[in-house]
């Protein structure tokens, strides 16, 4: 992983310097809430429903051992013993002390982590490939680029008040698993014909109110050129982009605004003022960072372990965790795990105690070369396990109420913490989640309908990718009332496709009922093995959305 030089470390240790006497000035009555709210916001701390929630920047999913021992004893020492685990792969903390924040900026330090830039109208955290470095479809590692992406754009002067919050995902994967297909910069990384490391570029993606499929704007980029071509995009949406409508300022609409030849087309203009000059990454800093990510020192083993092959044939619950949490590795011997943190009911979604963070952190210091992962979808992963060690872990796992074997299936919700707790929501996600988890409690039911994603967001800015699940819900307000939009056919990764809306909205009680419907209408049309997504396709939206009106008088939504 990346280690901070003595540059990191110094700008994330000021500004705890600074932001200390921020607050000390709150708190004293110098500065008004309004003079406050732009401090704070700088560092990742927002005023929720019930409290101050901090956000903490996990780059590209990344975590030492160390580190997440820090993010465990920050919820036992200041907030009430948990943490949530975002889709943009950071932590939010949701019961925080406005006194608490400067030391807890300091605790972070410590561990050479910080809340920098996970708010405001600035780039945001850099997201990618959870198994990247280690997956078995790699063409190209990601982290060295992200790495060199996050250090530009941090504190980056020309883009400190962009017309609204800014977002970049790589992938150099065959399979997409950073959803780059919905960002505001979406960056493949792969070789051309003659083995050199190239980008497609794509811009205006993104979700929330107008959900927007990026759009291919460069393609066979050479990777020195990756940041000032990402500069040049950032320039022309700075320049043309909107600042008098909050709903349009993203870049997704100025995209679409010009269409997608047009701003390619003034890219290429800006971009040809900055080609080839100080932002060109040379070998010597790619070199100096990509030292970071040098291989682990894995054991040559056999690609086979007798004693783990026994333990598939003897025990099915075993054998069906390997299937849907354990992931092929690109180094004989070795695997990666995920641990689920979508047990049911006894715990929302993306959620972890300060109990299972410690105890993450040893698992991985026993079995993962002290790493751990992030994903978007609120898993935690242990990149680098020996396939003899799997039952191990698996076991240890079972007891801290990590190993549901959910990964991809209809249990492994993803939600954004809703009404609970964020100010912005028209709506609660926990227990519509958790309404749904408790209804489909049966994971030999679960696991017989296959690779089936349901995503929850409590309001329009979508923070749960409502728009990309199979399922979506979308929590709306009906003169004062918490009500749910469904919509279906959604998808990320390599063919991501926006859901449509199946009809009129439903109370949260009814929600359980609905997805039943939903997911009866799929077994009865299923054909030979179909995904629930293969189904919907080739069925359409007809079947389904009959079914669940069938029984109830439409609301108007």
């Amino acid at each position: 992983m990346y280690q901070y030089d003595q540059y990191d470390q110094t700008i994330v240790d000021e500004r705890v310097v600074q932001f200390r006497d921020q607050v000390r000035r709150r708190l004293s009555g110098e500065l008004t809430e309004e003079e406050f709210r732009p401090l704070r916001l700088q560092n990742g701390l927002y005023l929720q429903r019930h409290a101050y929630m901090l956000r903490v920047a996990i780059p590209y999913g990344h975590l030492r051992s160390d580190q997440m021992r820090m993010l465990a004893r920050i919820a036992r020492e200041h907030d009430r013993n948990y943490g949530h685990f975002s889709t943009r792969t950071n932590i939010q903390y949701n019961w925080i002390e406005l006194e608490d924040t400067p030391e807890i900026l300091a605790k972070l330090a410590s561990v050479q982590m910080h809340a920098i830039q996970t708010s405001g109208n600035v780039l945001r955290n850099i997201t990618s490939d959870q198994f990247a470095g280690v997956a078995s479809d790699e063409i190209v590692d990601p982290r060295p680029y992200c790495e060199i992406l996050r250090q530009w754009s941090t504190f980056h002067p020309e883009f400190a008040w962009l017309p609204r919050k800014f977002k970049i995902a790589v992938c150099g994967a065959r399979e997409d698993r950073a959803a780059v297909l919905i960002h505001d910069i979406g960056i493949f990384l792969y070789k051309d014909a003659h083995g050199e490391v190239v980008a497609r570029v794509l811009a205006g993606g993104g979700l929330g109110r107008t959900p927007i499929i990026g759009s291919v704007i460069r393609e066979d980029l050479p990777v020195r050129h990756l940041l000032s071509y990402c500069e040049a995009v950032l320039r022309v949406y700075n320049r043309y982009g909107r600042r008098d409508n909050i709903y349009k300022a993203r870049i997704k609409i100025l995209v679409k605004a010009l269409g997608p030849a047009k701003f390619a087309e003034e890219v290429e203009a800006e971009w040809a003022h900055l080609k080839d000059q100080q932002t060109t990454i040379t070998q010597e800093e790619f070199a100096r960072v990509s030292a970071c990510f040098s291989a682990p020192a894995y054991e040559k083993l056999p690609d086979t372990d007798t004693s783990y092959e026994k333990h598939l044939l003897d025990e099915r619950a075993f054998a069906r965790w390997v299937e849907r949490n354990v992931r092929p590795h690109k180094v004989p011997g070795y695997a990666s795990v995920t641990l689920s943190l979508k047990p049911g009911v006894s715990s929302p979604p993306g959620d972890a105690s300060d109990v299972q963070m410690d105890a993450a952190a040893d698992l991985a210091d026993e079995f993962s070369f002290s790493e751990l992962r992030v994903s978007h979808e609120q898993n935690l992963i242990l990149a680098d396990v020996r396939k003899r060690d799997l039952h191990a872990v698996w076991l240890r796992a079972k007891a801290l109420n990590f190993a549901t074997a959910n990964i991809g299936l209809l249990t492994d919700i993803i939600a954004c913490p809703g009404g609970d707790f964020c100010s912005l929501a028209n709506a609660k996600s926990i227990p519509i989640a958790q309404g749904i988890q408790a209804r489909f409690d049966n994971l030999d039911f679960v696991y017989d309908l296959g690779d089936l994603s349901l995503n929850i967001s409590g309001c329009i800015n979508s923070c749960g990718h409502h728009h990309v699940g199979n399922i979506g819900v979308l929590g709306v307000d009906k003169d004062g009332e918490e009500w749910y939009q469904v919509s279906l056919g959604g998808e990320q990764g390599n063919s991501a496709k926006l859901a449509r809306v199946i009809g009129p909205s439903f109370k949260a009680e009814e929600m359980p009922d609905v997805v039943s419907s939903l997911i009866e209408t799929f077994v009865e049309q299923r054909i030979d093995g179909e995904r629930f997504i293969e189904t919907y396709q080739r069925v359409g939206l007809a079947p389904f959305k009959d079914r669940v009106y069938a029984s109830r008088q439409p609301a108007t939504a």
